[in-house]
């Protein structure tokens, strides 16, 4: 989670529980149906179009009530640096005599940027006119997310390390995002040795409502979250591209200091996303963000858990490891602080007591299992030489001793 500990700021990373919905496209049955084909030859058309930056061959492809929208969408992703830009058609329902429903995986690269692709899934009305088909209709499937250049005139400010692209937002303001973004990277990439890209991309939309449109979420769910991180956990390296997106609202209430710790978060999702699985609890996918987050700088423990200090020294500490039910947004801000900074702790604990590496070795044990029953205690045990008994007793410890 980002920035120790204003309001705006707790929640700030869930980039787990976010980011298991936000952009992840299943696999389906390939389509059947006569039109299939034929669809989908249309659409590989449409795509190699608009990556060729062929204006004529991209609306092509449209009824012409579709050309005016589509060609502002044309020309705003001009200023997104596509690699790849691809349609999968999953599914083909007859909708009346020459008309038909297509669902598709929609599929982009940022050149530079990603191993694999960010995905959505789209819907398609088409209508066939003297042997031919056009698209009549084209929406977001029902959950979906909006994608940002749907939302106005892209700005793209492109870091050492970063591409931050923005919506209503000026490039002062994305410059510094993405000077944060730049700094999170090598501060990840030297807590953390992984295999990954060591770049990152962020998305700032114009509002709090704008990021739940980007979410496919109500913007209710992110007040006061700085940011999250959006891709598919435990997928491999093919796995669908990661985002973050920041919430301008609750991002411009912080100071430097949580800005950073926002961006260096969300960036140790992006690292770990590979080894952070159905197996890896929250207090683990949390916590250790939150580590590094705060590794290497000259925050206290009673300055990083003000609430968990407060409830330690009322005498209320807690019982058990935070569940993942603790880190789910709407509910108790301070409980929410306190799951948040017990994962941190946690992590902590193991850094000091065992080793750096045996934290990020921890973390990778548990993610490799193949599900969360037995996860932490078989990863406890082969890694750390406890239990979850005494784990969790030190823990309690651990607690008392930084911020009793």
């Amino acid at each position: 989670m980002a920035g120790r500990r204003s309001r705006a700021v707790r929640g700030a990373a869930a980039g787990l529980l976010a980011a298991v919905l936000a952009l992840a496209g299943c696999a389906a049955p390939a389509p059947v149906g006569p039109a299939s084909e034929e669809i989908q030859s249309l659409l590989d058309r449409h795509a190699r179009a608009l990556l060729d930056r062929d204006e004529t061959g991209y609306l092509a492809a449209l009824d012409p009530a579709l050309v005016p929208a589509a060609r502002t969408e044309f020309d705003r992703l001009a200023k997104v640096p596509l690699g790849g830009w691809k349609y999968r058609v999953t599914d083909v329902d007859r909708a009346g005599e020459g008309r038909v429903v297509a669902r598709a995986e929609l599929g982009y690269r940022i050149k530079g940027y990603d191993s694999g692709p960010a995905t959505t899934e789209r819907v398609l009305d088409l209508a066939e006119r003297d042997g031919r088909w056009y698209v009549t209709g084209d929406r977001a499937a029902e959950g979906a997310p909006q994608q940002l250049w749907q939302q106005g005139e892209v700005t793209s400010v492109t870091g050492r390390r970063s591409l931050v692209l923005g919506v209503g937002q000026g490039q002062e303001r994305l410059r510094e995002i993405a000077a944060a973004a730049d700094r999170a990277v090598p501060a990840v990439g030297d807590a953390w040795h992984g295999d990954w890209a060591g770049r990152v991309v962020v998305l700032v939309p114009a509002s709090t409502e704008a990021m739940g449109r980007l979410l496919g979420g109500p913007a209710a769910s992110y007040r006061g979250i700085a940011a999250v991180t959006t891709g598919r956990t435990g997928g491999g390296p093919t796995a669908p591209a990661d985002r973050v997106i920041v919430n301008p609202e609750a991002y411009a209430v912080l100071g430097e200091f949580g800005r950073q710790m926002v961006l260096t978060h969300e960036t140790t999702h992006v690292a770990t996303r590979v080894q952070t699985t159905k197996a890896t609890p929250v207090w683990l996918s949390e916590g250790f963000a939150d580590w590094v987050a705060y590794r290497g700088t000259d925050r206290t423990a009673a300055q990083a858990a003000p609430e968990l200090r407060r409830a330690v020294r009322a005498g209320d500490l807690p019982a058990e490891l935070p569940e993942d039910e603790a880190f789910s947004f709407g509910g108790d801000a301070d409980a929410l602080a306190r799951a948040y900074e017990g994962g941190w702790l946690a992590c902590e604990l193991i850094a000091d007591r065992w080793g750096e590496e045996k934290l990020t070795a921890f973390y990778r044990a548990v993610g490799a299992h193949p599900g969360r029953d037995g996860a932490v205690e078989k990863a406890l045990r082969k890694v750390l030489d406890t239990t979850p008994e005494e784990f969790t007793a030190d823990w309690r410890t651990y607690l008392g001793e930084r911020l009793g």
